[in-house]
């Protein structure tokens, strides 16, 4: 079973966008706006998590120290975890979380003190990374509408960038795998506010290459 929590994200839900196109092909117990979800069963039985959140958004509260648990012992398992869009920031008020997510959302409040992370919105292209690892060839580049670009990020630990966006404020990795000591594979793929990308067809059939990944 996969868990895939997400939050509706300023009216995008883009969480929920993604799970009506992905559950036709995946057993996937979704939960929107609920933190109720993180609980050591829960995620015992998960042999996935997807996130689409960003903490203490939406006017809704950071997950509490009951959920930290739960997660903390499911990454500690060894058990992989698919961040998508903001999710690097998903647990953003936790320590340990902000040091294995490799590119980081950066909030304007960021407990580090790190200079915000910025979002210019216009159409984009994603390209493949020139990387040796092996996902890499199995992913294709993206011709995306206007949608939020995130850039500006902090890296926290070592990462493999699989795609990256070319701006003019630079080169930024749109997708990127670190490992958690525990040995669990976290993977990031950024691109999806809008419903424009989130059910783009490419992006979807990315998302799928990349859950099969972790899942193998």
């Amino acid at each position: 079973m996969i868990l895939f929590v997400a939050d509706s994200h300023y009216g995008k839900n883009p969480g929920s966008k993604i799970h009506e196109c992905l559950q036709s092909t995946y057993e996937i117990r979704f939960a929107e706006d609920d933190w109720s979800v993180f609980t050591d069963e829960n995620l015992a039985h998960a042999e996935l998590l997807i996130l689409n959140m960003i903490g203490d958004t939406c006017g809704i509260p950071h997950p509490n120290t009951r959920a930290e648990k739960a997660v903390k012992a499911y990454v500690e398992s060894g058990k992989p975890l698919l961040l998508l869009h903001g999710s690097s920031s998903a647990f953003w008020q936790w320590d340990w979380w902000r040091k294995i997510v490799g590119f980081r959302w950066v909030r304007g409040n960021d407990p580090d003190g790190q200079i915000p992370s910025t979002h210019p919105t216009r159409p984009y292209k994603v390209t493949v990374s020139k990387t040796n690892h092996p996902l890499a060839k199995q992913l294709k580049d993206l011709d995306l509408p206007a949608d939020e670009i995130y850039i500006n990020l902090e890296q926290t630990c070592p990462a493999f960038t699989l795609m990256e966006t070319h701006t003019d404020e630079g080169t930024f990795p749109q997708c990127h795998e670190s490992i958690a000591p525990s040995g669990s594979k976290i993977l990031t793929f950024i691109p999806g506010h809008d419903t424009c990308v989130t059910q783009h067809p490419e992006v979807i059939t990315t998302i799928k290459t990349l859950i099969d990944y972790l899942r193998a």
